[in-house]
C-alpha cells in the first residue's frame, strides 16, 4: 500500500524527531519526504487507520495529520531523480 501522510505540528519548538521516525517505522523503508511537512510512504500496513495509530502517540492534541492511500495515477512537478525513485521504489514492486 502506498499513503500520503501530511501535517501542521502546532506548537512552537516542536519535536519532528518522533513524528519523522513513527513515519519511517510505518514504512517498508521506501519514503520520500521532498516537500516541507508531508511524505509519500510504502507500507505493508493495509490501512490508513493503522499508519495514523504509528503517527499519532507522537502528536499534541492542537496538532493536525491527514494520512490518505493513494493509487498509482500521479502526476506533478518533481525532478527527474525524484520521479525515478517514486516509480521504482514506492509504486514498484
Amino acid at each position: 500500500m502506498v499513503y500520503f501522510i501530511t501535517y501542521d505540528l502546532n506548537k512552537a519548538g516542536k519535536n519532528y524527531d518522533g513524528v519523522y521516525q513513527a513515519i519511517k517505522d510505518a514504512s517498508t523503508g521506501a519514503w520520500c519526504h521532498y516537500w516541507d511537512s508531508s511524505w509519500l510512504i510504502k507500507s505493508n500496513y493495509t490501512s490508513a487507520d493503522s499508519v495514523f495509530e504509528k503517527i499519532k502517540p507522537h502528536l499534541d492534541s492542537d496538532d493536525r495529520c491527514l494520512v490518505i492511500e493513494v493509487k498509482n495515477n500521479k502526476q506533478g512537478w518533481l525532478t527527474k531523480k525524484q520521479w525515478d525513485y517514486i516509480n521504482n521504489n514506492i509504486f514498484g514492486s
